[in-house]
């Protein structure tokens, strides 16, 4: 089951990727959303070409790091507490929720204990959802200014998370909109800081937010099934 729809879920890859007439062609990278799936679940989904997982909750990616046997890279997706940086660093490949100058400088902080220059994207609140974590986008570039005082931290891109609509197209002018910033501050110079990377999309909307730019894409139900709580 996991297989068949691991296997869907890569033609609606190139199905999506194929509509982007206006935009780069990039690969997109498949980050496969474990959260509350069992690590016998991802074995499987890893056998069948998974290569990058993402994990909400520190806590539980942990547990499975000690029993998935397979070789993956690590992204936490969900929102990152100050207080638990020293976990994420130490597990995680690419963070993909720095929301706050005071957690990205505990991630810095962390990161120079253990020698490791930490990946992480900025989130951003395109929609300015007061349920949702993440900078606005008048935000941005002031953020990105200030990464330069950081030395552990690499900033790689953006990520979103678009409110859940009933119609995905309606997510589509906060993904094309997230995408426009990202060009724009491709062609600009920050330190520590490079655009090589744009989340956006999971199960129910990754298709339009390829079309509009993303080149990772979470995806969970749409591999997994329903979650097991």
């Amino acid at each position: 089951m996991i297989a068949e729809k691991l296997t869907q879920v890569m033609r609606n890859i190139e199905i999506a990727k194929g509509n982007r007439n206006r935009y780069f062609d990039e690969n997109v990278k498949l980050i496969a959303v474990t959260k509350n799936h069992d690590v016998n679940a991802m074995r499987e989904a890893i056998d069948h070409g998974v290569k990058f997982v993402g994990e909400n909750r520190i806590q539980e990616a942990m547990q499975k790091v000690e029993t998935l046997d397979r070789s993956v890279e690590w992204h936490l997706i969900g929102h990152l507490q100050t207080n638990k940086a020293k976990y994420a660093v130490d597990l995680f490949d690419l963070i993909h929720s720095i929301d706050s100058e005071r957690l990205m400088a505990e991630v810095n902080r962390v990161a120079n204990k253990i020698n490791k220059i930490q990946k992480v994207l900025l989130q951003v609140n395109v929609s300015e959802e007061k349920s949702k974590f993440g900078i606005s986008t008048k935000e941005i570039e002031p953020f990105l200014d200030s990464v330069g005082q950081y030395d552990h931290i690499h900033l790689c891109g953006l990520m979103t998370i678009a409110p859940h609509y009933n119609n995905v197209e309606d997510a589509r002018p906060i993904f094309r909109e997230l995408f426009q910033i990202f060009c724009n501050l491709k062609l600009k110079s920050f330190k520590n800081v490079s655009m090589d990377w744009l989340s956006m999309g999971m199960t129910n909307d990754y298709m339009v937010a390829i079309e509009e730019g993303a080149n990772l894409i979470r995806v969970g139900t749409g591999i997994f099934g329903q979650r097991q709580y």
